[in-house]
């Protein structure tokens, strides 16, 4: 028996209450879960109040509308939600929800399985079949809910399911952002995330949540890439899922990349399953930015800045945390630069410094991402050109990983230092003066203050 589900028979010993929904499903599958769904004739407000009393965890309301309550435990171990039956019945209350595997019931106390819609049936079979077209209808988030449910547990839809889901996907334009999202996520940072990608956009929800994605069927690209921009932009997907899992191909940094995708970053999501998204945005500009030139080849400048802009306003639009937002934005508008490096190399310390600042606070991040990218694209000397990218990128991902790792490095000169020295006023003439120290400084070629100030002054001479 979970942790959470002990507490919710605990508190709730000698009161009418069922255990219902995922947590009845995740048992039958034999899945372990942390989370917990009661469903109870009393009120959910008190019950959640007294299993925190009882566990010392923390209870609140989770939905006003639904009149939802959440327990969470401390450490966020597990959490409870409760809901008042439907019509003080659990027969009605099953018959309301969306799937026949979401649809089952057991007494919290124990007892027999309550299953009046075949959702036992259903999972035997690995199936995902709607308990009636109104529960779609009622909320469309169960569109998209479907893709979600059908690739984490290896089930097919049933063609009335399908058929219905495509019907009511464009309900899900009055869906709360935030309710999207969290199904989106879920996909994204998901196993199966290009499988959950595609069955949404068959389904036609995609359309409606990520229209951007969808908009780049068929937009072909120069030699040197072998898919469309959509087919390219799910490769990339894989690509991440692919350094998440395993970066052997970074050498030695394949171990610190493993850690730094695994590192929280905000909205529940890791720094890599945010990557996740910025594969799916960073080429979303391009639609847009196609162009040719004189030579008939195609192009698409400044998408990358373009895409940076459009990423943002994508995720804002799903009321993600700016922090994701911003993580988002700074790889797609980065995506590109370690490929102009390719043609430096050998790169001298100069060029390392001015792609670290330039790609700054998130350098290891967007070097990792544009090995993604360059995986993905597999035109035209191909092999040469993802040599040569693996190659770069190890040169600058132990710089990127250390100068995170580090607390930052006292300059040789204040501004205000600087100033005095050279007989000038402060102000933002400074500025690039400070940069240029910094920069030759990392290149080995200063290293004292004495050694700034002179270089300052052969500058401004």
């Amino acid at each position: 028996m979970s942790e959470a589900l002990a507490a919710a028979r605990d508190a709730l010993a000698g009161e009418p209450a069922w255990l219902v929904g995922g947590a009845v499903r995740d048992r039958l599958l034999g899945r372990e879960t942390t989370d917990v769904d009661v469903a109870l004739a009393g009120d959910p407000a008190a019950a959640a109040r007294a299993i925190a009393r009882a566990t010392r965890g923390a209870a609140f309301e989770l939905s006003g509308a639904f009149g939802a309550w959440r327990v969470v435990a401390g450490g966020h171990a597990w959490h409870v939600d409760l809901v008042r039956l439907r019509d003080g019945d659990i027969a009605a209350d099953l018959a309301a929800r969306d799937f026949t595997i979401n649809a089952m019931a057991q007494p919290l106390a124990g007892g027999e399985l309550l299953d009046p819609h075949g959702g036992r049936a259903d999972l035997e079979a690995r199936r995902l079949r709607m308990v009636s077209a109104a529960a779609l209808a009622e909320d469309p988030l169960r569109t998209l809910r479907a893709a979600r449910l059908a690739v984490e547990l290896g089930l097919a839809l049933d063609a009335a399911t399908r058929e219905e889901a495509r019907r009511q996907a464009p309900g899900l334009a009055a869906v709360a952002p935030e309710r999207v999202f969290g199904e989106l996520k879920r996909i994204v940072a998901g196993e199966r995330a290009v499988d959950g990608i595609e069955l949404a956009e068959d389904l036609g929800v995609a359309a409606v949540v990520l229209p951007e994605l969808v908009g780049l069927r068929g937009v072909e690209q120069n030699v040197f890439h072998h898919r469309d921009v959509h087919g390219h932009t799910l490769e990339v997907l894989e690509a991440v899922a692919g350094l998440q899992a395993g970066a052997e191909l970074l050498g030695e940094h394949a171990e610190a990349v493993r850690a730094l995708l695994a590192e929280p970053l905000g909205d529940e999501l890791s720094r890599g399953d945010a990557m996740r998204f910025a594969a799916l945005l960073h080429d979303a500009a391009k639609p847009a930015t196609r162009g040719r030139r004189p030579d008939g080849r195609v192009t698409f400048v400044g998408h990358d800045a373009e895409g940076a802009e459009l990423a943002r306003r994508v995720l804002r639009r799903l009321r993600a945390s700016h922090r994701v937002a911003d993580y988002v934005a700074a790889l797609t508008r980065h995506h590109l630069r370690l490929g102009f490096l390719v043609h430096e190399r050998p790169l001298s310390r100069r060029a390392v410094w001015r792609y670290l600042v330039a790609t700054q606070p998130y350098s290891a991040d967007v070097t990792v991402f544009t090995v993604a990218d360059r995986l993905a694209t597999r035109g035209r000397n191909a092999e040469g050109a993802i040599a040569a990218h693996l190659e770069v990128a190890g040169e600058v991902l132990g710089p990127a990983l250390a100068r995170r790792g580090a607390a930052p490095e006292a300059p040789l000169l204040r501004g205000d230092e600087l100033a005095a020295e050279l007989g000038v006023q402060p102000g933002p003439q400074l500025g690039p003066l400070l940069a240029a120290l910094e920069e030759a400084r990392y290149a080995g070629e200063i290293a004292t203050r004495e050694d700034a100030v002179r270089l300052a002054r052969s500058l401004l001479s």
